[in-house]
């Protein structure tokens, strides 16, 4: 028995090895260079080094935060419902896992960072290679009752997604072989066991009187007792973005059911993949660039409102930026602005598209 686990700490500790990463950047031509100025770094491999910075791009909450709303303006909003609640989920657990767990990233020397802003942050479990696999799957899983189309591709692309962010995690050394790892198998267990419940939750929330309530409730009640470290790290206000989102988004669609008009497909499901015309074309980009609009000045109205309240009740001089790292002030204002940008994409987006002739 202690054979057996002195060989499985062996193999954590392997998996977790800076070097391990280094190799790989190695192989895919990113090489650490020392220097009289400090750590550079030299690419011999171009094409590798767009692949998996854009790989890495994917992975980022801006992404889910502008995909996500067009899910929803111009595929079906149930989608974007089931996508949301998979995105919350997902990172919340990771992030939590992270600040627990406290393992650190890749070190460097011998590792080359070419991020630095969540380098702050602990490395177990890779919470972007998380976000990957389980949107992916849930896309596909819940898609193939929505919409027709050929599930090996489907599957193809849930399956490179998801491998592809995971990868770009090493190339850009920001975690180990572990922490990809342990991500892609958290994701996997997470939906596995949730799966089965998918249909109980839509009912409870669209159609329960207390959705709402609860879900705003739970949600901020979840942010603000966030584990709490002897340094500022973003992931709290990273989680506080997205479980605003969530919840403002969540108390929308159930609004869009109590007033019966949901703008999900008419018809028999699953419906066609809409065919893309040049007319189709136009209007979903007409539809990006205003909800683009929408969704940003909705963020900063909500953004400015919310912090002139809570610097004005907690008495702080508008001039002291650093008190937005407050937790009695970064929790509630991060998830009021972006709790407001759920609630104006499902709600209203939709509708204004409608008057402008977009939908």
């Amino acid at each position: 028995m202690s054979v057996h686990l002195s060989r499985c700490m062996e193999l954590l500790t392997y998996l977790h090895d800076s070097e391990l990463v280094a190799r790989f950047q190695r192989r895919c031509g990113l090489f650490l260079v020392e220097s009289a100025a400090g750590p550079r770094y030299e690419v011999r491999n171009w094409p590798l080094h767009f692949l998996f910075l854009l790989s890495a791009s994917l992975g980022h909450e801006i992404f889910y935060i502008t995909c996500l709303p067009n899910i929803h303006w111009s595929v079906d909003p149930f989608l974007c419902r089931r996508l949301l609640n998979t995105w919350a989920l997902v990172m919340y657990v990771g992030q939590v896992m992270k600040d627990l767990l406290k393992l650190p990233r890749p070190f460097s020397p011998p590792v080359v960072k070419l991020e630095t802003r969540v380098d702050a942050e602990y490395g177990l479990p890779s919470t972007h290679a998380m976000a990957a696999t389980a949107i992916s799957f849930t896309l596909l899983l819940s898609a193939t009752s929505r919409i027709q189309f050929q599930f090996e591709v489907g599957l193809t692309i849930a399956v490179t997604l998801p491998t592809l962010v995971s990868l770009s995690r090493l190339y850009t050394g920001m975690h180990s072989v572990l922490d990809v790892i342990c991500g892609i198998l958290i994701s996997a267990v997470l939906l596995g066991g949730t799966y089965p419940y998918w249909e109980t939750m839509d009912h409870f929330q669209l159609n329960s009187p207390i959705s709402p309530i609860v879900v705003l409730v739970l949600f901020y009640f979840l942010c603000y007792i966030y584990p709490e470290l002897d340094h500022y790290s973003t992931t709290r206000a990273d989680t506080t973005t997205i479980l605003g989102t969530c919840a403002g988004a969540s108390a929308g669609y159930w609004v869009n059911q109590q007033l019966g008009q949901t703008f999900e497909p008419e018809g028999m499901l699953p419906v066609p993949l809409p065919t893309l015309t040049a007319s189709a074309l136009a209007l979903g980009t007409g539809r990006f660039l205003v909800g683009a609009v929408i969704l940003l000045a909705t963020r900063q109205i909500a953004k400015t409102v919310s912090l002139h309240v809570l610097y004005s009740w907690y008495k702080v001089p508008k001039s002291d930026n650093n008190a937005r790292r407050r937790k009695e002030i970064e929790v509630p204002s991060k998830f009021a602005t972006y709790a407001s940008v759920g609630l104006v994409n499902s709600i209203l987006a939709n509708r204004i598209f409608l008057f402008l002739g977009l939908l």
